[in-house]
C-alpha cells in the first residue's frame, strides 16, 4: 500500500508542464524565517543529481533511477516535506516542492550525489537572464563580488558562456538600478549564481547540498547484519546500505554475559539506521546466544573463547541469511584494531565456513570509523555505557590456528547447538 502510495506521486517528465510566472516578478526568493538553507530559500523545485548509477546499460539505469525515485519519495513522506511530484529527465530528477528543506532530506537518500533548491525560467537567455536579475536584487549586497556558473544541455542555439554573459550582465545592470557598486570575480566572488538551461526549462539556484552518493537502497538485494550495538557494527551496516544493500540485522544476546543495556543499545542503532531507509522495513533477530558461549567456556580452551563464539554468531546469521533470502553476512570487524582482529584470528573464525562473510570497515581507522558514525547519528548511542562482556578470557588467542580451533568445535555438537539457538530466536519489527 506505501508503495503504490509512493509511485502515485511518482511521474516521469512532461514536457512544457511548467509555466513559470511572467519574468519579471518580485521574486518572494530570500525568507529568514526558514532554516533549511543558507539563505532560506523558498524553492519550486529541487533538482536532484546522481552519480554512478549514470555508468549503467539503459535498463539497469531505468530500473535504478525508478528505485531511487521511490526512496526519495519516501523520504520526503518520512519528514512530512509536502510535493506535488518527482520527475525525471535524462541524468536529472527534478522534485516539485515549494519547501526549502526538501533539498536537504533529498541529499540523505543513497544514490544521490548533490542537490539544488532552484527556481524555474523558460529556457531562453532573457528569461533565465531576468530570474538572475531579480535574484540578485536581494542576495548581492553593497561592495560584494558576484559571479554567475552556467551550463546548458539539450540543443539550444547558444553556449555556456552566452548564459553567462547574458545573466552577468543582467544582473550587473539590475544593481547599478539599485544603486550599489558591482563586481566580477569569477575566482573568489561572494555571492555565486548557478544556471542551468535544459531543454525545457531553465533552473536557478544558489546553494547545492552534497549528497550521501553510493547506490540506491535496495538494488543490490539484502545481507544480513551482526549488530553488537557498539561504535563498528552500526557503520559497517550503513556504508553497506550506502551501496545499495537492504539490511537484516541480527542481535546475538550474550546473556547472562552481558547487560541488558547492550540489548537497548543496539536495539536504538538499529532505529537510527531505520531513519536512513525509509518505505524499507527492517526485520530484526535476536537471538539467545548466552547458552552457547557458556558452553564454550565450560568445555573448551578459555583463550579461545571469543574466536568460538565468532564462529557461532556467523553459523547463526547464516540461518537468517538462508531463511531471508539475503546474500550474505556484514560485520564490524577492523583488521588490527582490536587484539583479536589480527589477520590470522579472522581467518580462523571464517576457516571451514563456507559463508559469504564481508567487512566493509576491514581498512578504515577508528578516526575514519568515528567521524562516519557522527555523520549518521550512531555515535552517542554507541558511546552509552553498555558494560563488558563478562565471558572474554583475560588474555584472548591473538595468532589462532585455524586447525586447533576446529578441533576444539569437535568437542562439541555444533549442529545441535546452532538449532536450539534458532528455535530460540525472536523475529521483531522495531
Amino acid at each position: 500500500m506505501v508503495k503504490e502510495k509512493i509511485e502515485s506521486r511518482i511521474r516521469t517528465h512532461q514536457e512544457n508542464k511548467h509555466t513559470p510566472d511572467n519574468d519579471t516578478r518580485k521574486l518572494d526568493f530570500l525568507d529568514s524565517e526558514f532554516s533549511c538553507s543558507e539563505y532560506g530559500i523558498k524553492t519550486e523545485v529541487v533538482i536532484v543529481r546522481y552519480g554512478e548509477l549514470a555508468l549503467k546499460s539503459t535498463g539497469v539505469r531505468n530500473w535504478y533511477e525508478k528505485i531511487l525515485m521511490r526512496n526519495i519519495a519516501a523520504m520526503l513522506d518520512s519528514r512530512n516535506i509536502p510535493y506535488s511530484q518527482i520527475r525525471r529527465e535524462w541524468g536529472r530528477i527534478f522534485i516539485e516542492s515549494a519547501d526549502p528543506c526538501a533539498a536537504e532530506a533529498a541529499a540523505d537518500v543513497f544514490g544521490i550525489v548533490s542537490t539544488s533548491p532552484a527556481l524555474t525560467a523558460e529556457p531562453t537567455l532573457e528569461s533565465a537572464a531576468s530570474v538572475c536579475a531579480a535574484l540578485a536584487r536581494d542576495l548581492v549586497l553593497e561592495g560584494e563580488s558576484f559571479a554567475i556558473r552556467a551550463r546548458r544541455s539539450g540543443n539550444h542555439t547558444f553556449s555556456s558562456a552566452d548564459i553567462g554573459k547574458n545573466c552577468g550582465d543582467a544582473v550587473w545592470n539590475e544593481l547599478e538600478k539599485e544603486g550599489k557598486h558591482p563586481r566580477v570575480n569569477l575566482s573568489s566572488p561572494d555571492k555565486e549564481i548557478f544556471v542551468e538551461m535544459r531543454q525545457n526549462l531553465a533552473y536557478v539556484y544558489l546553494k547545492t547540498f552534497k549528497g550521501v552518493g553510493g547506490l540506491p537502497l535496495g538494488t543490490q538485494g539484502s545481507m544480513v547484519v551482526l549488530m553488537s550495538g557498539g561504535l563498528d557494527s552500526p557503520v559497517a551496516a550503513w556504508l553497506m546500505m550506502k551501496r545499495g544493500v537492504m539490511i537484516t540485522p541480527v542481535y546475538c544476546s550474550n546473556s547472562p554475559y552481558a547487560e541488558d543495556a547492550a540489548r537497548e543499545r543496539a536495539f536504538d542503532c538499529i532505529r537510527q539506521l531505520q531513519k536512513w531507509a525509509p518505505g524499507h522495513q527492517f526485520t530484526t533477530y535476536e537471538i539467545p546466544h548466552g547458552p552457547n558461549l557458556k558452553a564454550f567456556i565450560d568445555i573448551c580452551n578459555r583463550k579461545n573463547t571469543c574466536l568460538l563464539c565468532k564462529r557461532m554468531m556467523y553459523r547463526e546469521a547464516y540461518e537468517v541469511m538462508i531463511k531471508e533470502g539475503a546474500s550474505g553476512i556484514i560485520t564490524g570487524s577492523s583488521l588490527g584494531q582490536v587484539a583479536s582482529q589480527t589477520a590470522a584470528n579472522m581467518y580462523a573464525e571464517i576457516y571451514q565456513l563456507a559463508i559469504p562473510i564481508y567487512h566493509p570497515l576491514i581498512a578504515l581507522d577508528k578516526t575514519e570509523i568515528m567521524d562516519i558514525a557522527r555523520k549518521i547519528g550512531t555515535y552517542d548511542i554507541s558511546n552509552r555505557s553498555a558494560g563488558s562482556c563478562t565471558a572474554v578470557p583475560e588474555r584472548p588467542e591473538i595468532g589462532a590456528k585455524y586447525d586447533l580451533i576446529v578441533l576444539e568445535e569437535r568437542k562439541m555438537d555444533i549442529e545441535t547447538m546452532v538449532s536450539n539457538a534458532m528455535k530460540g530466536a525472536q523475529v521483531l519489527k522495531l
